[in-house]
């Protein structure tokens, strides 16, 4: 059982920065691939980037050289760099876990509550 608590969410103007983490519970954070999703009003869940347990990373389109993803697994937390914030950024965005099994993009069983992002123009 893994338990996710988000923090670092909140209201930026375009081209602004925002750091998201993702503080994890339990003993083997560092075999779990972890990921950020987020849902914009009226829009499905996407992922945003995956982060496995070797470090390999993978990104949405949308946010390659903008966001970056990363872990400290001596401090089960999981992070979210996000720089050159758009207004099409403005979501509410989920840590979310799995066991490394088949692809980053689906299959994540734990899920955070989320923490709301909101860009201004």
């Amino acid at each position: 059982q893994v338990q996710l608590v988000e923090s670092g969410g909140g209201l930026v103007q375009a081209g602004g920065s925002l750091r998201l983490s993702c503080a994890a519970s339990g003993r083997t954070f560092s075999t779990y691939t972890m990921a950020w999703f987020r849902q914009a009003p009226g829009k499905g869940r996407e992922l945003v980037a995956a982060i496995t347990s070797t470090g390999i990373t993978n990104y949405a389109d949308s946010v390659k050289g903008r966001f970056a993803i990363s872990r400290d697994n001596a401090k089960n937390t999981l992070y979210l760099q996000m720089n050159s914030l758009k207004p099409e950024d403005t979501a509410v965005y989920y840590c979310a876990a799995k066991l490394p099994s088949g692809s980053v993009i689906s299959g994540y069983n734990y899920w955070g509550q989320g923490t709301q992002v909101t860009v201004s123009s």
